[in-house]
This record gives structure tokens, sequence and C-alpha cells, in this order.
């Protein structure tokens, strides 16, 4: 075989010994530089060197790597801005295990950052398993704004919002959005939104720098339906109209659209943060979510996604 050769004449020829030196005979790179009688500071350099003209090819013999080649397909299929898979449980008919640890680095990366964030959270079962995970942390540098509202159709407080969970674990300024998912009408809406401290509250979701959302499906087991947000007969309705998932209560179709009218003429939740001008990661796996988690990402509602490795191949196996 021909010796590739750079204008230094066997510089590649010693990145190559010293890649092979490392990588395979598993020396240190001090051993490496009196193996070859260099500099400790060259042997570094020649098995940077090795990795970066392709002269090594690292494979890794573990399961997590499978994950990150998901990871990377569904980033380059969808336009997605950041995609984190977990590996899939077979065994467990759970709905966050894995996302809920991924989903709480994830959140507590964002915490990490001196510089201020804000910081919009939707609800949802997964979204507060992930908040439940979070150390205690301390960021006053930073705003937390609930998306939804934090009433339940009783008039208590909503169970899966968590942005009280959040304040329990992280000293931040928190934003709480105190309404009811929905109300009785746009008109009710409109008026509740024009009051100065939910204003103040929208006006402050719309600017969130990074976003974590739930994906609620449609359907019998739909959370808004098992929580008592909407009945049977509004459920079979936006069915009808086309509809397969929900995030904050927005209802939206197969192509990732809102549904005009319906619920969403009275949903009261801040309107959804813009992929354009953020991260908005939505942790979502299964089934039964499949084609919300679809739609949501092909409409563009959100360009961040957490899910299992079964998730993401079923996705990627769409046409």
């Amino acid at each position: 075989m021909q010796r590739r050769k750079d204008s230094n004449g066997n510089r590649l020829d010693d990145a190559a010994r010293a890649g092979w030196l490392y990588y395979v005979a598993k020396n240190t790179q001090d051993e490496i530089a009196e193996t070859m009688g260099i500099s400790r500071q060259s042997a570094q350099r020649l098995v940077s060197l090795a990795v970066s003209e392709g002269l090594i090819k690292v494979r890794v013999d573990h399961p997590i790597a499978r994950c990150l080649e998901l990871g990377r397909d569904l980033k380059a299929r969808f336009g997605l801005k950041s995609v984190e898979v977990v590996p899939s449980d077979p065994g467990s008919a759970s709905t966050t295990v894995g996302l809920a640890e991924a989903g709480a680095a994830a959140i507590e990366k964002a915490l990490k950052s001196a510089a201020p964030v804000i910081m919009a959270l939707g609800t949802g079962r997964t979204l507060k398993a992930a908040v439940d995970q979070l150390p205690q942390m301390n960021c006053p540098q930073h705003r937390i704004v609930s998306l939804t509202g934090n009433i339940a159709p009783d008039g208590s407080a909503a169970y899966y919002n968590v942005i009280f969970s959040m304040a329990d674990a992280v000293k931040a300024s928190h934003f709480p959005m105190p309404l009811p998912v929905y109300v009785s009408s746009p008109e009710e809406r409109a008026l509740l939104h024009r009051q100065e401290l939910i204003h103040s509250t929208l006006e402050l979701a719309a600017k969130a720098d990074t976003t974590f959302v739930g994906i609620g499906e449609m359907g019998a087991h739909a959370p808004l339906r098992e929580d008592g947000f909407i009945g049977d007969p509004e459920m079979e309705k936006l069915m009808k109209a086309g509809a397969v998932g929900e995030i904050t209560g927005w209802v939206f179709d197969a192509k990732g659209k809102l549904i005009p009218g319906a619920t969403n003429a009275r949903v009261a939740s801040a309107p959804l943060p813009s992929c354009e001008s953020g991260l908005v990661t939505a942790l979502a796996m299964g089934e039964r979510k499949l084609p919300a988690i679809s739609a949501a990402i092909r409409g563009g509602l959100v360009n961040g996604l957490i899910t299992d490795e079964e998730t993401a191949e079923k996705l990627l196996s769409e046409s």
C-alpha cells in the first residue's frame, strides 16, 4: 500500500503510528512520546492529526451509540436544533422512564448558564417527572415562566402544572399563570389576558430563550380528557376536525397546524414561543403519542426533542 505523505514528508505516517499506539495499543501520550522519541506535546498533536485526517475510525460498541445515530438522523431529517434519544426499555410500561432523567439534565444544563435565561415551561406527566429529578439550584439570574394555567376544572391547583415543583428546586424568579387551562369563551379569555398581571406574564413567555413542553395525544387516553379539562363530546369533535395532539392545551392537526376555533378559541395558555428565536424542546415518547410527536416536529411547533429509541426509529421510518 502506498504510504500517504503531506508537505512534511512522513508526518501522516507518524500520525498513523501515534494514533495506533494510542487507540489500539492503549499507550499513554507519555509512552507514545518515549516510543517515538518526541515530546509529549508532539505526541498529542500527532494523535489529534490522526483523527482529523480520518486515519482513525472509531466505533462505539455500546447501545448509546445507536441512540446518538438516531439523534443525528432526526436532526437532519426534520431540521431540529437539538435531539436527545434515550435507550428504550421493552419491559417497562412507563411513559416517563429515561425521558425524565434526560429532561432533567437538559433543564439543569440550561439553568447552569451564567447569562440570564428566560425559561418557559409547559405541563404534563413527563415534564413533571423531569422537574422532580432536578437538584437544588440557586439561579437568581434566571426567570421561569409557566405557559399554561395552573387551575384545574374544579378550581383546585392543576396537579401536573410544574411551575410550583420547579420553584421548590430552583431558586429563581417564577411566574405562574393564574388562570384555568380553558375559559368559557374567547371573550372571557381576551378580558383575562388584558389584566396587567396576566399580560406581563404573557409578554415574558413570548420572550423565552428556552422552552420545555410535553405533548399530549388525542383520544380516550388524552391527558386533556383524563384530567377532566374536556369531555367526550368535545374530544370527538376535535378528532373529527383532524386533531392529533396538543401542547399546553393548544390542539393541532397532522400537519402541525392549530385547529381553528373549537377549544383553541378558549384556551387560556400563552401562545407557544417561537422556534425562530429560541429552543422549544418536547419531551415525549410512545406509540400512542407518535402521530402527535410527528405532527409537532413536522409543523415546526417544536425544534427540539427528547424521546426514546423506539419512537425515534418509527419517526424516521415515516415517509
